[in-house]
């Protein structure tokens, strides 16, 4: 297959038999990364078509060879996920931080999940296996920390082909490496209950409730149980097909402010239905507190694109959000 075939290659979804609304997520094929001949047009085509991808959907699946994440690697934590949400309710309750979406909650009847900041390094996900395991789990403290640090390095090669996708100046590019990229790097990992049978039907049962991501980019995987559905720019819901073994990317609304509006915070929910359980894990990465979220010039066109989001910091913007819980924060916050 030649490789503008498989960057092309796109899965078709509409929201149900009656709608007539029919929606491409794009699939791209990020293989070729590591392959030397002619990495930089691929390089600038890939990036284009993420941010192509970003705007016009605000999310698009990505699927990789295993010199970027190893198909072992991501069958193996899935696998670990499942012993780790097995273990008994008072052990999974220790895992407690005063920090936002850090712990352990069960959130409704359906969904559990787990928050750890900065699972790539070592020492946390030792102290988060031995908290878990006393007499130790080193397979799962292996693997949950070697996922988190893959998909942290996917998660800034992608948010570098969006900047580069905009041409923006060299120097302009590196400078706002402080503003998106470097902060917190949040790892969570959810299971999702099978409904009960009143609740198990076409519409489905709520896992998560409609939401818009608060940092700036988030990557998923689950397990082969579809759930995940995005709303799309004209109001409709529908499920996401997601290819096996590929990862969904998600733009969230600290890059939808920095681009300008331009990149699409897209809205998406968890609906089950079925007889099995689903296990998703995402990657999210978020600026520091005092990273300073501005608009480049370049992305700013009085006619087409006129400002639209006034300088803020990401903290500032977090604690707004916290303390109204409104889902048009962004726009209520730093909006002009």
């Amino acid at each position: 297959m030649r490789e503008e075939e498989k960057i092309n290659n796109g899965v078709m979804k509409s929201s149900d038999d009656d709608d007539d609304e029919v929606v491409m997520i794009p699939c791209l094929d990020f293989s070729f990364y590591n392959n030397n001949n002619g990495l930089e047009n691929w390089k600038k085509m890939m990036s284009k078509k993420v941010r192509e991808a970003c705007e016009r959907h605000g999310l698009f699946y990505l699927v990789c060879d295993d010199q970027i994440i190893p198909k072992g690697l991501r069958e193996n934590m899935i696998m670990g996920m499942k012993e780790l949400f097995d273990l008994p309710e008072e052990t999974k309750m220790k895992h407690q931080t005063t920090k936002a979406y850090g712990s352990y909650t069960s959130e409704s009847p359906l969904s559990q999940s787990f928050g750890v900041y900065d699972s790539h390094l070592l020492q946390v996900s030792q102290e988060f296996t031995n908290l878990m395991w006393p007499n130790g789990n080193s397979s799962f403290c292996e693997t949950m920390n070697s996922m988190s640090a893959k998909l942290l390095e996917l998660n800034y090669m992608i948010l570098k082909m969006i900047q580069e996708g905009y041409d923006l100046p060299k120097h302009y590019i590196w400078e706002t490496e402080d503003m998106l990229m470097k902060g917190a790097v949040y790892f969570r990992l959810m299971r999702y209950k099978v409904p009960s049978k009143e609740n198990n039907k076409e519409a489905g049962e709520n896992g998560l409730v409609a939401h818009t991501d608060k940092n700036t980019l988030t990557i998923l995987a689950q397990n082969d149980v579809e759930g995940l559905e995005m709303q799309t720019k004209s109001g409709k819901w529908i499920q996401l097909e997601i290819p096996h073994n590929a990862y969904v990317v998600i733009v969230a609304e600290t890059l939808k402010a920095w681009s300008n509006g331009r990149l699409h915070a897209v809205n998406h929910r968890v609906k089950m239905k079925g007889d099995k359980e689903r296990y998703s894990l995402g990657l999210f990465t978020m600026p520091k507190e005092e990273a300073k979220i501005e608009v480049p010039p370049e992305l700013v066109d009085g006619n087409t694109h006129p400002l639209r989001y006034k300088p803020f910091t990401h903290g500032d913007f977090i604690k707004y959000f916290v303390s109204t819980l409104d889902e048009n924060a962004l726009d209520a916050f730093a909006g002009l």
